[in-house]
């Protein structure tokens, strides 16, 4: 029906106000429901006026507009008043019912006085009491107010008094009232006991329209509060899910901007505001606004605070905001309604309450959610540190100690501590050996491009009078050369060096740390040479050797050369690996991770760690990878830079993958978070969140998987990615919203999917994905754009020579025919070309396991044939039309039992299953002997089997029953 077509009669009006129930919450669907109202008085049927009422009264109290209820509300409680027998019992109902609504929609006013309020709870008390309905409705009512108020002591009798009543007709659903009495316990200050209370509507036993989604969006800050982080994340996906479609939720929506503020996920909380502007100014509900804008002055301080002031922000239409703009203005209006609530109130709670929301403290610096959000960095340049006047800067002599130390012992951030020491010298008179010193090591910073540098450092140690460190510069200057692609140059550079470094050693002219700083440095050029040409490698093994047996058994305290002898033992495995043997490297790099573990540098052990888990993985062996890159996490610890965690973090996830999606989901996880920390989102971060939404997904988790497999493909491409990846994740993501009842969204991803994958030689996953999205297209009500994509699975099935899904798609097929045109007639066709296609693949099929599987394929397809048959009888037919149907019907469940028979044990239970089936149609046919000796058939099957076997169970019960009427 058009939204401006007539009305002609009352079955139309129903129809209609059916079709708008199903829109989505808004101003829209309150318009047609105005309309459907005016329709309805022109019928002049008293009861379709009262239905069109009772219709415009749910949307609007589903929406924002919720302050226009009480027009149509107050028309209808005259109405009954006047002519209660216009209404009939389901009308009567829904009347009392809305009762409650009226209560709180009042109080979401503040315009109304609470002597109105008041006034009407006692009206709705009186009315409870004479038509017989218990007063547990009126009492919820009555905690709703008091609570509202912050009348502490009315609140706890009127919730004895609500809980103890008896729970009737009227009483709001379990999960609607566990959400109210759970919300109690928080504003006491007992988080532990709300989210017991509301466990089992989290956990799905309770539901309704509105939850759990209210329940997930209550439970965010106390689960945080309690440090239950991973579940406080987990319901902020699935809540949020559950949310974002339903206009009238804005109080739940400002829960989730909430968590986001709290939990360091300020940029989330953005996106957040960015879906929703007219949530800034919708007037309709002024309790919900006024919670809305309490935390977007929450979000607004947050951003203000971390230097994020001026940051351009979503806010109300009609002008750009800043966050430090947004939060004042949001303040003001927050705390305006506040105000006039308290007024209305007479008691400051409601003020103290947005108050205290709006001036909360983080409650995490960062928790992860899995889904893409950049993680808010200050705005510009980090601000100068500005010292106290009494603090004096370190002298150089300080920060030369400083930089020594922390060269010397190899530890993090010793390039960071020569720069203060360059810059401290900068314009300074300073011995050459400081210089040299500083030049160096600015040199290493600068990987490739140093070389110059090093070769100045080396003038510099010569003038100091240090030939030894002279002479490892020079050679350091060679390697950065072979670093820089110049593999030749560096190894002809580094010919003197070394020739010069061993006999100054022999003549005790310098010591053992400038001479295997040289030693390292051929080394490390030789093995360029290996890397990038694959020559040269016995000169490399020549090489190490000569280092490690200068270096062994010498480094006792010093790390330098402890850390020589472990980087030796590292090119040897490099060695070993580049000669195909595997486990020899493996074991080489494991001796070099230990012996940086063992001199308390285990940062420097994580790439080791790395190389042995991808020998491990090469070689199938999994526990040896995990070991090695949980050793590599562990060792890194905080100085492994983001981009490295999450490349860990990945990898651990996709081999403990095989073994559990748990643990590998909270490794995919932090994957995602490190790499939205290295600004790699749109790389590594997608193809984290790809990984982890699978994750979820073999969990059962299918909203959070949802979430994040959304967010993986708003960056996944075919080109970064490969398309692999990308129907991959459409795969996952339309089982994930099959799961949730979201056919239509389903049947879309899947075909995303399938027309990526027609382009692929392999046509299996193309034909699944065509399959599936028919599948979906059917649940979503779509038969004919379900039978098409059907028949297009049926075809590349028939390429494929997949007889089994072939049979499938055309069973599916008939059952839809059902539902089109095609009718009865056009499903008896395809079901019958559904078990030709199974008997033609039998005739000469002689693989003994492959004719089994075909032939409980064609059981099923008779016994699918017959049920067909049975249940497309149209409700008015003649009883030789049913007769015959149910005849037909029978002749194909018996048919199914034969094929079942010949499969012996495999096909018992498909087997008895068809006979119960039978025998009911035989019940139907006036054959009563006939359906007991199926029935004893099922029984003496069953004679010797298992009784706590469920199947066998349940079918001896069907079986008993069947025999009921013979044994009357």
């Amino acid at each position: 029906m058009g939204a401006t077509g007539g009305i002609a009669d009352f079955d139309a009006l129903r129809r209609a106000m059916a079709e708008n129930s199903e829109e989505p919450e808004g101003p829209a669907r309150n318009a047609r429901a105005e309309q459907l109202l005016a329709e309805a008085e022109k019928l002049n049927i008293p009861l379709a006026v009262v239905e069109a009422l009772g219709h415009q009264l749910k949307v609007y109290n589903y929406s924002s507009e919720k302050d226009k209820m009480f027009v149509p509300f107050a028309r209808l409680l005259r109405l009954w008043d006047e002519r209660p027998g216009d209404f009939d019992e389901y009308e009567t109902h829904s009347l009392y019912w809305v009762f409650k609504w009226m209560s709180a929609g009042m109080l979401d006013q503040p315009h109304i006085p609470l002597a109105s309020i008041e006034k009407w709870l006692g009206e709705m008390e009186h009315r409870y009491r004479l038509a017989g309905h218990s007063e547990r409705a009126v009492r919820s009512a009555e905690f709703s107010v008091a609570a509202h108020i912050g009348d502490f002591p009315r609140a706890e009798r009127a919730y004895a008094a609500w809980l103890a009543a008896d729970r009737d007709r009227m009483a709001d659903c379990h999960a609607c009232e566990l959400h109210g009495q759970g919300g109690w316990q928080l504003r006491n200050g007992r988080d532990a006991e709300a989210l017991e209370l509301w466990r089992p509507v989290l956990e799905g036993e309770y539901s309704c329209a509105h939850e759990p989604h209210t329940v997930l969006a209550s439970s965010l800050v106390p689960l945080l509060r309690l440090g239950r982080t991973d579940e406080a994340r987990a319901h902020h996906l699935r809540g949020f899910r559950l949310v974002r479609p339903m206009e009238s939720m804005r109080g739940a929506y400002a829960d989730h901007v909430e968590f986001c503020a709290l939990t360091g996920n300020e940029a989330r909380g953005l996106e957040l505001l960015a879906e929703r502007p007219a949530y800034f100014t919708d007037a309709g509900q002024p309790r919900s606004r006024m919670d809305f804008l309490a935390v977007v002055t929450l979000l607004m301080d947050r951003l203000t605070g971390l230097g994020l002031g001026e940051q351009r922000v979503p806010g109300p239409a009609g002008r750009a905001w800043s966050a430090a703009e947004l939060a004042g203005h949001a303040r003001a209006e927050a705390l305006e309604l506040a105000a006039r609530f308290d007024a209305r109130n007479g008691t400051s709670y409601v003020g103290d309450r947005v108050r205290e929301r709006m001036d909360q403290r983080p409650l995490a610096d960062r928790l992860p959610l899995g889904v893409r959000a950049a993680r808010t960095a200050p705005a510009g340049p980090p601000a100068p540190v500005v010292r106290a006047p009494a603090q004096e800067p370190p002298s150089l002599s300080v920060l030369l100690a400083e930089a020594r130390r922390l060269s010397d012992t190899l530890q993090p951030h010793a390039l960071e501590a020569w720069a203060a020491v360059a810059e401290a010298v900068e314009g300074t008179e300073v011995d050459a050996y400081v210089r040299a010193e500083v030049a160096d090591h600015t040199a290493m910073g600068r990987g490739p491009e140093g070389a110059e540098l090093f070769e100045r450092a080396a003038e510099l140690y010569a003038r100091a009078g240090d030939e030894g460190e002279a002479i490892a510069a020079r050679a350091r200057a060679a390697y950065v050369r072979a670093l820089a692609g110049e593999v030749d140059v560096a190894t002809a550079a580094i010919g003197e060096p070394y020739d010069r470094i061993l006999a100054l050693y022999a003549d005790e002219a310098t010591g053992v740390r400038q001479t295997a700083s040289v030693l390292m440095s051929r080394a490390r050029i030789l093995m360029r040479r290996v890397h990038e040409r694959s020559e040269g490698a016995f000169e490399a093994e020549q090489a190490v050797r000569e280092l490690l047996a200068l270096v062994g058994g010498r480094g006792g305290s010093d790390v330098r050369l402890v850390s020589r002898a472990a980087e030796g033992r590292a090119m040897l495995a490099e060695l070993a690996e580049h000669a195909g043997d595997g486990e020899r490297a493996a074991e080489l790099f494991r001796q070099a991770s230990a012996q940086f573990v063992g001199a308390e540098l285990p940062w420097f052990a994580v790439e080791y760690e790395v190389r042995v888990a991808a020998l491990a993985h090469e070689q199938g062996d999994m526990a040896e990878a995990e070991r090695a890159l949980r050793a590599a996490l562990e060792h890194g610890g905080p100085h492994v830079e983001a981009v490295g965690r999450a490349q860990l973090h990945l990898q651990l996830a996709e081999v403990l993958g095989g073994r559990g999606a748990e643990e590998a989901a909270e490794h995919a996880l932090q994957a995602a978070h490190w790499a939205d920390e290295a600004r790699e989102s749109a790389t590594l971060g997608a193809w984290a969140r790809h990984q982890l939404g699978g994750l979820l997904l073999r969990q059962g988790r299918f909203a959070e998987a949802a979430e994040v497999l959304e967010s993986a493909l708003a960056d996944l491409s075919a080109e970064t990615h490969g398309d692999g990846a990308v129907v991959q994740t459409q795969w996952w993501l339309g089982d994930c919203l099959s799961e949730l009842g979201e056919h239509h969204a389903a049947a879309e991803r899947r075909l995303q999917a399938a027309e990526i994958a027609r382009h692929w030689p392999e046509q299996h996953d193309h034909a699944t994905l065509a399959h599936l999205a028919a599948e979906s297209l059917g649940n979503a009500g779509l038969a004919a754009e379900a039978d098409r994509a059907y028949a297009r699975a049926g075809e590349l099935w028939r390429a494929m020579g997949n007889v089994h899904f072939l049979v499938r798609s055309l069973r599916a097929r008939a059952w839809l025919a059902l539902r089109t045109e095609a009718g009865t007639a056009g499903a008896r066709r395809l079901m019958t070309a559904a078990v030709t296609e199974c008997e033609s693949a039998l005739t000469g099929l002689r693989d003994a396991a492959a004719r089994e599987r075909l032939t409980g394929e064609l059981g099923h397809t008779h016994r699918q044939f017959g049920d067909l048959l049975a249940r497309s009888v149209p409700e008015d037919a003649q009883d030789a039309a049913i007769q015959d149907a149910f005849e037909a019907a029978l002749a194909e469940t018996t048919a199914a039992i034969a094929v079942f028979a010949g499969l012996g044990a495999d096909g018992l239970h498909s087997r008895t299953g068809a006979e119960l089936a039978a025998g009911w149609l035989e019940a139907d046919l006036s054959r009563p002997a006939d359906a007991a000796a199926r029935a004893r058939a099922v029984l003496d099957a069953y004679r010797d089997a298992d009784p706590e076997d469920d199947t066998v169970r349940a079918r001896r019960a069907e079986a008993r029953q069947l025999l009921e009427p013979a044994q009357a």
